[in-house]
């Protein structure tokens, strides 16, 4: 499984005062590995790295496969200045990621809409989007047909992608599904992309959580980690009115995308512990809230799909426990 991706880019590799280093999603690489990362540069040296002629086609050369201080790397240099990395699991082989890696990096550095790799936001939506396509590549080719099926027949392996504006929650609640648990001083939105498996009590269903970072950069990366999803869920915070226009606009981008037409919904609206209700009206009072939140997201207006909506609070774990269940009911319904 591909853990993380970097990037080299310097005029020249051996200077490294002069050297810039990416990584996603972690900090994996700095400046200050300097035996780490002369090792990786002194293997692109030995292939005779390309240097960049004045056509706009970028030259990308063949990955190399390198074992390097316990790090698993698939390095592919482009242009002679610049350095792809990925970085997977110790008992991975790159190599059978090569047809993809470089798949990947001709589209998006040679067709289309090209990368420039001159503008730092550029570098970064590169990465966001090889760390997306590889990591899918290997969970559903590589890692389902080779472990998943093992153990599960294909038609109980579910997706269920997790999306949202930043900091509604979503991460915390995979958190919770996954251990129970609730991480009170956890207040820094998620600035990377994960998924988790997460086994039902009953039955040998297995759901894969495709949890998407929320922050504005990383939102046209939706819809490519939304492929071939089981069931969409989209988190509210339901506390911070003062986001619901944008919330409302992420979500309808997703939902008016034909391609994604009979994928059921599920609406978890949380944070429901900050709004303060007496007891004796509390269902009435929610039901008057559940309606207020359909207005103002036109939830009504909803077709070409099953889909519900759940309040929660991941903090104090209502309805979390009726959050699978309903998965599962909207997938087989």
């Amino acid at each position: 499984m591909l853990n993380n991706i970097f990037l080299f880019k310097g005029k020249k590799f051996q200077d490294l005062k002069d050297l810039n280093i990416y990584c996603y999603p972690n900090e994996i690489i700095s400046i200050n590995d300097k035996i780490l990362v002369n090792k990786i540069i002194k293997e692109h040296d030995k292939e005779n790295i390309n240097e960049k002629t004045n056509s706009n086609h970028s030259i990308i050369d063949k990955p190399i496969a390198q074992f390097i201080m316990d790090l698993n790397i698939y390095t592919s240099c482009v242009d002679g200045k610049i350095i792809i990395g990925l970085i997977f699991e110790e008992d991975d082989n790159p190599y059978d990621y090569k047809e993809i890696f470089e798949e990947l990096l001709s589209e998006m550095l040679n067709m289309g809409v090209k990368h420039s790799l001159d503008d730092e936001i550029e570098v970064e939506n590169l990465l966001i989007s090889l760390f997306i396509d590889i990591r899918r590549f290997g969970e559903e080719v590589i890692e389902k047909s080779s472990e998943i099926d093992y153990y599960y027949q294909r038609e109980s392996f579910f997706k269920a992608f997790l999306f949202g504006i930043d900091d509604v929650g979503k991460s915390s609640l995979v958190r919770r599904l996954k251990t129970g648990e609730f991480n009170d001083n956890c207040f820094t939105p998620t600035k990377k992309f994960n998924i988790e498996y997460i086994q039902p009590k009953s039955g040998k269903k297995l759901l894969a959580f495709w949890d998407m970072p929320g922050q504005l950069i990383f939102r046209k990366k939706w819809l490519k980690g939304l492929q071939d999803s089981n069931i969409i869920i989209f988190m509210i915070d339901i506390a911070n009115q003062r986001r619901f226009v944008e919330s409302k606009r992420e979500l309808w981008n997703v939902l008016n995308n034909r391609k994604l037409d009979g994928i059921p919904l599920l609406i978890l609206g949380n944070k429901i512990d900050l709004f303060k209700y007496s007891q004796e009206n509390y269902d009435t009072q929610l039901q008057n809230l559940k309606v207020e939140l359909s207005q103002n997201f036109n939830f009504d207006t909803i077709k070409n799909r099953e889909w519900t909506f759940l309040f929660t609070s991941v903090k104090t774990s209502f309805n979390v426990d009726n959050v699978i269940p309903t998965i599962l009911h909207l997938i087989s319904s």
